[in-house]
């Protein structure tokens, strides 16, 4: 599916989304998973709060002000990868972006500490997010959440991709992340998610991700 020429597309869910079995499973997937992993990642938290709270001031956690499905707004963490007023300087830098439309991406972030730069090449700092999948607000896997002043601009194509719930980790996270720099080109590989999804396109996700995680590609 190409996102430029397909605005005006109408959504197409997968059939696999109408099964009440199928989304009973995915849902006990991220419970288990999510619980699991919490428990047996607890000292690895230790490790990075204090390594988080040593290195800089400010707070150990980010407080994530993000959109999930149908447009919901709900609070996630992650381990703050930025200096402590990071928000406010991102409008100096908006020049600089490296992605089209209402989404920033830079890869070369000044405001991303020497922790934060570390953290970001294993994804650790996404890992308290694993508390709003035990929640119920993401999954572990599904389109990612945009920050509440990013859907403020979305367009109704974009929106699309909030018809289901959000997750950790997606297609565009697997793929797409150092290649894409057109938003519009991402909203299409979440829709792909939508369109494509399956129990087992999940679990070849999460195998996805694992490599990505080790290989450190994050930035």
């Amino acid at each position: 599916m190409t996102a430029h020429s397909s605005s005006q597309q109408q959504l197409v869910l997968s059939p696999a989304w109408d099964s009440p079995v199928q989304l009973a499973v995915k849902r006990v997937v991220d419970t288990v998973g999510s619980a699991f992993l919490l428990l047996l990642l607890s000292p690895i938290f230790l490790i990075l709060a204090i390594a988080v709270s040593a290195t800089s001031p400010g707070p150990i956690f980010y407080r994530w002000k993000v959109v999930g499905q149908f447009g919901q707004p709900f609070v996630s963490y992650k381990f703050r990868s930025m200096v402590a007023n990071a928000d406010s300087m991102r409008s100096q830098l908006a020049s600089m972006n490296e992605m089209s439309g209402p989404v920033f991406k830079m890869t070369r972030d000044p405001r991303v500490t020497r922790v934060g730069s570390w953290m970001r090449c294993y994804s650790l700092d996404e890992l308290p997010q694993l508390y709003s999948v035990l929640k119920g607000d993401m999954s572990l896997v599904g389109p990612r959440p945009p920050l509440v002043t990013e859907y403020a601009e979305f367009t109704d194509f974009q929106k699309q991709k909030l018809a289901v719930k959000p997750g950790m980790t997606c297609l565009w996270q697997v793929g797409g992340r150092n290649r894409v720099s057109d938003f519009d080109e991402w909203v299409g590989l979440d829709l792909e998610y939508i369109r494509k999804w399956s129990l087992y396109l999940d679990f070849k996700i999460l195998l996805q991700t694992v490599r990505e995680v080790v290989s450190a590609t994050g930035k």
